[in-house]
């Protein structure tokens, strides 16, 4: 490195930390969340936020450095801002093609004029307490998103778990697998066990947990609970008549971490969730896989139509395999997780007409468990209505990753060296590989990846603040095609 760009390193790593205390008492003291195309940069290290930024240019196309977004960002602090989701990346691209000559200040309080003052906060509701019911691989990741976004006090408050006692020290080992875990890291804060009350306090926020074998047993009431959002994360329970069972004193809605069968509304958020009866109390996240292909196909058929389509998912083994073989209900299943790729059945495929009523495609689908703890690929194998191009079809996806309702549930990288682990952490339910798309006439192979476990939560997360009207407007809603 020359002199040269370490003095570049160095002024850029200063603009960069100056940030820091801006994003934070925007975010504590007025939700405001601030992101970067789709990231948010809230309690974001130095490096991490330069990498952001190095990031956006593999997916816009342009440079875009802290020395350009560190003024609108001054900017969004001298504004009266409501709760709101703001996106740097989509102001500075706005900015670009805007002809006014205006500063930065003004242009910034003349695009933000709808979110200043009470009218940003007037449609946002909140706190709305949250109860988890159960604590496996997706509940624990989502408690861990519900604390990272309680810090300003106005969003979702976890107030309990409800768990099936596991015997002597109990809640200590609970504790421990939130604060420590073999894929995701650390817990990012400090967690306190209060095994007298029964309570864990996690970056001060108090969650009680509940011992009950059964929904029946709990009146959320006694905890000082109400008009929350429980979340079903064990599965034990997929139709409407199961999953009435939650609907207990101080439970206003149930939403299931898994696939709803019958009536049971399946909502891939970004996608079907503002389609949704405000008065139905039952609801289904559907799968991750689900989650993760009914993005892009939304976007293809949208632009191009599609005809027909199979989806292949390569996906990571999960809890209900067994690590050697032995007896399971399902076929194949039983055979050895960690030393086998295992060939099985994937709903995602027909759960895709709940979510999409419109498209009129057939889509079939399989899955190929494989020896990975996290982080799968779906292979999208579609007949498009129209002959395109491989440009043309990136271009699109890459465009819907910008801006638009599926910004924040689809992402795309263009990175030619990409594998599963680097997924790991992904907020996106999918993330499309640019480099391994194959497109010949009216046939596009698109290959997206997901983070099975954490992409979900963030968008099972994203449901729940929809469901609890917290769910913030994102500025700018449109940005400039690139």
């Amino acid at each position: 490195m020359t002199t040269e760009e370490l003095t570049r390193w160095n002024v850029q790593e200063a603009i960069a930390e100056s940030m820091i205390p801006i994003i934070g008492r925007l975010h504590r003291s007025k939700n405001v969340t601030i992101l970067l195309h789709s990231r948010s940069l809230v309690n974001k290290s130095v490096i991490s936020i330069l990498r952001t930024h190095r990031f956006a240019r593999q997916i816009t196309g342009n440079e875009l450095s802290v020395d350009e977004t560190f003024p609108f960002l001054e900017a969004l602090a001298d504004l009266d801002l409501g709760a709101s989701k703001i996106d740097l990346g989509l102001l500075v691209m706005t900015y670009r093609a805007d002809d006014r000559g205006l500063s930065v200040a003004e242009f910034t309080a003349d695009l933000l004029s709808e979110v200043t003052g009470s009218a940003g906060s007037d449609a946002v509701q909140g706190p709305r307490d949250v109860v988890l019911y159960g604590f496996g691989r997706i509940g624990r990741l989502v408690a861990r998103l519900l604390i990272e976004k309680s810090g300003s006090g106005g969003g979702l408050n976890l107030r309990a778990v409800v768990v099936r006692k596991g015997g002597e020290g109990d809640l200590a080992k609970r504790a421990s697998l939130l604060r420590r875990d073999s894929v995701h890291g650390q817990f990012n804060g400090t967690i306190k066990v209060d095994a007298e009350s029964n309570t864990l306090i996690a970056n001060g926020n108090v969650i009680k947990f509940i011992y009950s074998d059964e929904p029946s047993g709990v009146d959320y009431t006694e905890y000082g609970i109400a008009d929350a959002i429980l979340i079903d994360n064990t599965g034990k329970w997929r139709d409407r008549e199961g999953l009435s069972a939650h609907l207990r004193p101080g439970i206003a809605k149930v939403l299931l971490t898994a696939p709803g069968k019958g009536d049971v509304p399946n909502v891939v958020h970004g996608v079907n969730h503002r389609t949704l009866d405000p008065q139905e109390t039952i609801f289904s996240c559907a799968s991750c896989t689900t989650n993760a292909i009914v993005p892009p196909l939304k976007a293809l058929d949208d632009r191009f139509g599609i005809v027909r389509g199979h989806v292949e998912t390569v996906h990571s083994f999960t809890n209900d395999q067994n690590l050697l073989d032995n007896f399971h209900s399902a076929d194949r299943r039983g055979r050895s997780a960690p030393f086998n790729l295992v060939l099985t059945e994937t709903g995602a495929a027909s759960a895709v007409a709940k979510a999409l009523p419109d498209l009129k495609a057939k889509i079939t689908g399989n899955s190929i468990r494989v020896p990975t703890p996290d982080v799968s690929v779906a292979i999208l194998n579609l007949q498009l209505r129209q002959e395109s191009t491989k440009e043309e079809v990136l271009d699109s996806l890459r465009l819907a990753s910008l801006t638009g309702p599926l910004s924040r549930n689809l992402d795309y990288t263009a990175a030619t060296d990409a594998v599963s682990s680097d997924f790991i952490g992904s907020r996106a339910a999918c993330i499309v590989d640019a480099n391994a798309a194959i497109v010949d006439g009216d046939t596009a192979i698109v290959y997206v990846w997901y983070d099975n476990e954490f992409g979900y939560s963030c968008q099972v997360v994203r449901t729940v603040q929809y469901l609890s009207g917290i769910e913030y407007p994102t500025y700018p809603a449109v940005a400039p095609a690139q």
